[in-house]
């Protein structure tokens, strides 16, 4: 190997018969590296023009497609303090099964008989309250009483008045006539008079027409007496006319008072038993929350409040719910960039967490281990992450997801796009352009519009 000895092996030992020493002699291999090279030019030329699907890696987790499906935490409604768990940790619950009672922490819920009395008290106020609307209805009643009884005294008053209107018109004409009597009679007795003197007549008759005249002078005086009398009973009249018009006004008054008092009372008796009642349902459905109970069919993931005898606030979380049916998605996110490039009905292929799979992101038909998806919803606002959420179902004609698959494993989804040639996603990644916008069946109508 040093060549320190002038003796050569070769020039003793033939070499003919050893073909594997002939195969390492260099007279060909210039020769033989230019031929692998042309064929991994070629390999790799010919690899150049195969297809290669263009996909979105994005990282995320196994949630359920429905709210109501999700992981929930079960919080308290009212302060308490812990007194007894009925359940353990992971422990399955049905729907409205106790999972533990608290007890009160606030003095003005000391009281055992707490609801008996508060019953007692609505009680009352709704007796007070009847009696009050009894009051009304009788005041109502003594309204109408005086209503119809004002309206015979009126009819009493208005004849009691047109009789003394027709007495007075009686009277006038009594002494009108009484007037026209005295008048005559005074004459009379002034021609009486002279006859006496001129001796036509004698003195027993004078003195009887003086009888008469006198006579006819009281009844003068006493139809003028009875019409001062009449008119007097007229205005008599006419004032208990308008008294009775008063006094009718007065008493109505006075009874509308009473009556608007008492169905004020009223009013605000049951306005007290509405907030008497509304206090007894608070506090029997106050009642009902010092057990939580379970919202629906599921596991108990975890308790957050532990122990007896220790104290909550009102909307403290107490534990944590998984649900036993739940449909699972994958809730995913991808960046602003490539949001155009996602559309509802989407594939998607993903690699769950616990499952082992060998992808090849270019050529997903050989890929093993993956689980198809669909794209089903894609939010409108990038969250705080400054990314879009896209939640993806179970694909129906691929293979099902795995049984033991749980909620908040992490998932490693692959959003396939377009089919390009290899040549063409490493032009495009070199220049960092994005994934096509357009199907290849898009990109075939916009050629044909073209020409």
């Amino acid at each position: 190997m040093l060549n320190i000895s002038n003796i050569r092996i070769k020039e003793s030992i033939p070499f003919s018969g050893a073909k594997s020493l002939v195969m390492t002699l260099p007279v060909k291999e210039s020769q033989k590296r230019v031929r692998i090279l042309t064929v991994i030019m070629l390999v790799f030329f010919g690899m150049l023009f195969l297809p290669w699907t263009q996909n979105i890696r994005s990282k995320g987790y196994v949630t359920a497609l429905r709210p109501d499906q999700r992981p929930q935490t079960i919080h308290s409604v009212i302060a308490g303090r812990i007194e007894k768990w009925y359940v353990s940790e992971g422990a399955f619950v049905a729907k409205g099964d106790t999972i533990l009672r608290i007890s009160e922490i606030k003095d003005e819920y000391f009281d055992s008989l707490l609801l008996p009395r508060t019953q007692q008290q609505v009680n009352a106020k709704t007796f007070a309250a009847r009696s009050y609307g009894e009051k009304v209805e009788a005041l109502k009643a003594q309204i109408q009483a005086l209503e119809r009884n004002n309206i015979l005294k009126i009819q009493q008053a208005e004849n009691k008045l047109r009789m003394a209107e027709l007495k007075v018109e009686s009277d006038s004409i009594k002494f009108y006539q009484a007037s026209v009597n005295f008048d005559i009679g005074k004459q009379q007795l002034a021609r009486y008079e002279t006859l006496y003197i001129e001796g036509l007549t004698s003195l027993t008759d004078l003195e009887s027409r003086r009888l008469k005249f006198q006579d006819v002078n009281a009844k003068l005086i006493a139809a003028e007496n009875d019409y001062l009398s009449s008119q007097n009973e007229l205005l008599s009249a006419q004032i208990e006319l308008g008294a009775i018009d008063n006094e009718f006004k007065d008493k109505l008054a006075k009874a509308r008072s009473e009556m608007y008092t008492a169905m004020s009372s009223q009013f605000d008796t049951e306005a007290t038993v509405s907030k008497l009642e509304n206090t007894y349902s608070n506090y029997e459905a106050r009642t009902g929350f010092r057990y939580i109970l379970a919202p629906q069919d599921g596991y108990l993931a975890r308790a957050i409040q532990v122990g007896l005898g220790e104290t909550i606030k009102e909307g403290d979380p107490i534990l944590n719910i998984v649900p036993a049916e739940a449909a699972l998605a994958v809730e995913m996110y991808v960046q602003p960039v490539d949001l155009p490039l996602i559309k509802v009905g989407n594939k998607v292929r993903f690699i769950f967490d616990g499952w082992p799979a060998i992808v090849f992101s270019g050529w997903p038909q050989i890929s093993n281990g993956t689980f198809g998806g669909v794209v089903v919803a894609i939010d409108q606002f990038a969250g705080n992450n400054n990314q879009y959420r896209v939640l993806v179902i179970e694909d129906p004609e691929e293979e099902a997801w795995p049984e033991m698959l749980r909620i908040g494993s992490g998932a490693d989804g692959i959003a396939l796009l377009n089919d390009v040639p290899v040549w063409y996603e490493i032009w495009r990644q070199l220049n960092g352009f994005p994934a096509d916008y357009y199907t290849q069946e898009q990109k075939d109508a916009l050629a044909k519009e073209k020409k």
